[in-house]
């Protein structure tokens, strides 16, 4: 057996040791890290948790070739690809997450690279000469001289996320002395007790859940009640609808049921009811209404009315 082959063989034993040792995983990718960077990461991650890179061929097929003890992992296959590892741990995966997103730094925007996050320049006076225009120029920025140093009219949105660092991009944002790119282990699929799902769902708090269950309750309630389908989420609407109708018939009829009665009372005899608002009662008694004047009763004495008005 040939050296090559026997550590591909050796790795994708300690692959499989660590997928059946530990019970949860964090695939991650490791764009941009540096061997430096990279050696910070795994100090930082000693004793809690085992970070293992490699080919994703060599995990695909360790993977494969351990299905029929293992079904449950079939479901990391299609999330092996791209530049990622795994992170083995014991610990909740909350705790695991905020170490990893610590070890981020950051970094300067490098022609070619593919964006992260989108960049945005505020306006400002920058500590550039008034010779740099052109580079503001060239990306349609507009600028003014103050005080002998460029200064950015409004702002701009230099970069979008998912799209390529154009070499303009770069020269300018390394002129400002602005790193806003960071570079760091960036979680994306979630290992869990055979559970396989995004990282994203990490983040997901008790007031999301409900909102969601909430969500989804309420579109099971609409589809029984417009196909007519009892079902238990609609109950409460049916419910209440039914009720609805016998008040109808209550307030049409005289027959009346012991949870109608209320209603019809206030129907009936709405005076008995009704409660003077309170500041509309305090002003009354504050301020006296002046007597509205009382209206002729006749045209005659409208006429007597102007006539004395006029002193004919």
């Amino acid at each position: 057996m040939s050296e090559g082959k026997a550590k591909k063989l050796e790795y994708m034993k300690k692959f499989v040791e660590l997928l059946e040792a530990y019970p949860r995983a964090v695939m991650v990718t490791v764009d941009n890290i540096g061997s430096h960077h990279m050696q910070k990461i795994r100090l930082s991650l000693r004793g809690k948790a085992v970070l293992l890179l490699g080919k994703n061929t060599l995990m695909r097929k360790a993977i494969k070739d351990q299905i029929a003890t293992h079904p449950e992992w079939e479901a990391l296959l299609p999330a092996i690809k791209g530049n990622i590892g795994f992170v083995f741990t014991r610990d909740d995966l909350r705790e695991l997450q905020g170490k990893l997103l610590e070890s981020r730094v950051p970094a300067q925007a490098k022609s070619g690279i593919v964006a992260p996050q989108d960049v945005f320049i505020p306006k400002h006076v920058t500590t550039l000469e008034p010779t740099k225009t052109s580079f503001f120029a060239a990306l349609d920025i507009a600028t003014k001289i103050t005080r002998g140093c460029v200064e950015i009219l409004q702002d701009v949105a230099l970069c979008k996320e998912g799209e390529k660092v154009g070499s303009s991009e770069a020269t300018l944002l390394q002129m400002l002395d602005l790193r806003p790119f960071t570079y760091g282990l960036k979680l994306t699929t979630v290992f869990d007790d055979g559970c396989v799902y995004s990282a994203k769902l990490l983040n997901t708090t008790a007031v999301d859940l409900f909102r969601a269950f909430g969500a989804g309750v309420a579109n099971v309630a609409a589809l029984s009640l417009g196909l007519g389908y009892p079902s238990l989420a609609a109950l409460p609407h049916s419910v209440m609808h039914a009720y609805k109708n016998l008040v109808a018939v209550c307030l049409g009829t005289d027959y009346l049921f012991e949870q109608a009665k209320a209603l019809k009372a206030r129907v009936d005899n709405p005076e008995a009811f009704a409660v003077a608002a309170p500041a509309a009662t305090s002003s009354a008694a504050a301020t006296p209404v002046a007597a509205a004047p009382a209206e002729p009763s006749s045209e005659s004495e409208q006429e007597e009315e102007m006539g004395d008005l006029f002193g004919f």
